[in-house]
């Protein structure tokens, strides 16, 4: 089938279509129907259906009879170990610890955290929960115990299941202490916690509360899987909020499963038994799309990864694993590729790997600039996708859908919607915009399954986050143009939208820019505020390790090339180079704070930046340029 033939399908009979797409997923029940749209904006896929998540990530290829197909390669080239994981032993493992959590009163509903690195043990704790029922939380481990504190108290759970310690490039990070100050602060007191003691730092345990994982696994009574309604919530993640509350998106088991299968085959193009890796982390959306859940349900053979794309040992170590494990598609963060770009610009490393499995990488996360994806498509010689895609929605909203067909590329755009999604570009009004003309983008309700509900406990907040700007629309907070061939591009969030003495302009499209200019790694432009023209761009220049060339010459070389391929409007002068850019864990640019910290604004420490010390540095170069003002 091509991708119009689909997305025409959907779009002609959404309900025929999700019902069919339905069939690929094992239900106890199976539903009657696709959406019940009694309680709109409150949207229901399968409600009245019933299946187990677990069953279809895991059981289900067993009792086919591919027990012995690999589920997971756990691949740790800090620690040096490997480990590869069949369907079947990935089965014992998880009822065993289901089993664990049953015995001491974990039941359908309730909440598990998940505090734990990168290790196969985190996807066990996820598939154990919702093999009974229960809802897990995943907290990106090493999390500040403040911020697990604030979701404990929001979560409220039962049990809290971590690890004894996270590995960073030269240094071990104790989860342990991070864990019992979140309990001591949080109002909200748990039942017990499992620690899965690590080698490189075991931690005490708290006799009463704490229990070791692998001792309490060995003793333990495996559990079957327990049947849950389609609407039931699978997980809760938690994504930050405008107001400093964290926001916790709720998945429903059923559209869930649903969707992510249709996603494994229609976009990535993998079949059973093929290999997949998505190179994020547990605690992010993708690792729970794309790590754990939608690689399992199709039956593939999915790569968890602890380690960094440089610095593990060196910038080759991504087309290492490639090779080690017949990677057939990689999902990787646009900040990677670049981070490796920088250090090794003439891809000296994708030489000395055998990459011929690979037939495809996907990006997403963050805007992929077109420099980043054309040196990627050089070495690799491979389509290079970029696709679209939120917290909240958990799998693609835009997409070049590989499985049905390569759409033609557009450099610089994640493509075209993919079907369940009608995107329109809308202005402040809440028109339609025409062709190529910038504006909010926006997504015409309901969203197709799988995407969130609501958020968790939380209804009027879901409403007024996202459904409230534009009447009929969900706010994706995005800014953006859609061609007349229909593709999106991806300007700049909403807020990154500047305006210069009455020009909008994006900053996404100056980074674009910039990016461009020989020597720059990666690039950041924000608006900062000026008396004379209401906001200024401001760029901040990271350099390749090879780049001869002089501070001064780069931002002139920048100043020039905006002014030429943007024009005077931009009033694009203000620019410097820096050694690296705030990030948060997942490579994110903390433009946000940088905004404030140019404009001398008070701001909370953001919980997921990777690296504090950068934010003091990139204030010195402000002063160097004369902010803050005030």
């Amino acid at each position: 089938m091509s991708y119009r033939a689909a997305y025409d399908a959907w779009k002609s009979d959404p309900e025929a279509f999700w019902m069919e797409q339905s069939k690929s997923i094992d239900w106890t029940k199976p539903p009657s129907r696709a959406l019940d749209d009694a309680d709109a904006p409150f949207y229901k896929w399968f409600a009245d259906g019933e299946m187990n998540t677990c069953w279809n990530a895991v059981d289900r290829h067993v009792e086919a009879g591919n027990g012995a197909r690999l589920a997971l390669i756990y691949d740790s080239p800090i620690t040096g170990d490997l480990r590869k994981i069949t369907y079947a032993e990935l089965q014992e493992m998880t009822s065993r610890l289901a089993g664990v959590l049953a015995e001491r009163g974990i039941t359908k509903g309730d909440r598990v955290i998940v505090y734990m690195p990168m290790i196969a043990e985190a996807v066990v704790a996820m598939l154990a929960c919702a093999r009974i029922g229960a809802v897990h939380s995943v907290v990106f481990g090493g999390f500040a115990a403040h911020e697990l504190a604030v979701r404990i108290d929001d979560a409220t759970p039962k049990a809290i299941i971590a690890g004894s310690c996270g590995i960073e490039p030269g240094r071990v990070v104790a989860y342990k202490p991070l864990l019992d100050a979140a309990i001591e602060q949080a109002e909200h007191k748990v039942d017990f916690c499992l620690i899965h003691q690590r080698s490189q730092q075991l931690a005490e345990m708290i006799a009463g509360r704490d229990e070791d994982m692998g001792e309490a696994m060995a003793a333990a009574t495996p559990a079957d899987c327990v049947p849950v309604g389609g609407m039931d919530p699978l997980y809760i993640l938690y994504t930050s909020g405008t107001t400093g509350q964290p926001k916790g998106v709720v998945r429903p088991a059923g559209g869930h499963a649903v969707a992510l299968d249709w996603t494994m085959r229609n976009i990535y193009d993998i079949a059973p038994g093929e290999v997949f890796w998505a190179a994020s982390d547990v605690g992010w959306v993708v690792g729970h799309s794309y790590i754990c859940y939608a690689p399992l349900i199709a039956g593939c053979t999915s790569v968890v990864f602890e380690g960094k794309p440089v610095g593990t040992p060196d910038a080759g170590t991504f087309w290492r694993v490639i090779e080690d494990h017949g990677v057939k598609s990689l999902f990787t963060a646009p900040t990677a590729f670049r981070a490796i770009k920088r250090e090794d610009p003439e891809g000296e490393f994708v030489g000395k790997y055998d990459l011929s499995s690979l037939k495809s990488l996907f990006l997403a996360g963050e805007r992929a600039d077109p420099d980043t994806i054309i040196w990627a498509q050089n070495q690799l010689g491979v389509p290079v996708i970029d696709h679209w895609w939120q917290t909240e929605t958990g799998f693609a909203i835009v997409a070049n859908p590989l499985g049905l067909e390569h759409l033609p590329v557009k450099i610089g755009s994640p493509s075209v919607a993919m079907p369940g999604y009608d995107v329109v570009i809308l202005d402040e009004a809440g028109h339609p915009v025409p062709p190529d003309t910038l504006g909010a983008v926006a997504i015409k309700l309901p969203l197709p399954p799988g995407t969130l509900p609501t958020l968790w406990n939380a209804d009027q907040r879901f409403q007024s986050s996202y459904l409230t700007t534009f009447p009929g629309y969900y706010e994706t907070g995005d800014a953006g143009v859609i061609d007349a061939d229909g593709y999106l591009k991806i300007m700049a969030r909403t807020d990154d939208v500047i305006n210069v003495a009455g020009h909008r302009l994006s900053t996404g499209a100056m980074e674009e820019v910039l990016a461009g200019l020989p020597g720059v790694a990666e690039c950041a432009v924000i608006g900062v505020s000026d008396p004379l023209k209401g906001q200024l761009p401001m760029g901040f220049l990271c350099l390749n390790s090879n780049s001869k060339a002089s501070p001064s010459d780069v931002v002139a070389d920048a100043v020039k090339k905006v002014r030429n391929e943007i024009g005077p409007v931009a009033a694009f002068k203000l620019a410097c180079v820096v050694n690296r850019l705030p990030k948060t864990r997942s490579g994110k640019i903390l433009r946000g704070t940088m905004v404030k910290i140019a404009d001398g604004d008070s701001f909370k420490m953001p919980a997921t930046i990777d690296d504090p010390e950068i934010l003091t540095e990139i204030a010195e170069a402000l002063k160097t340029l004369g902010y803050p003002q005030k």
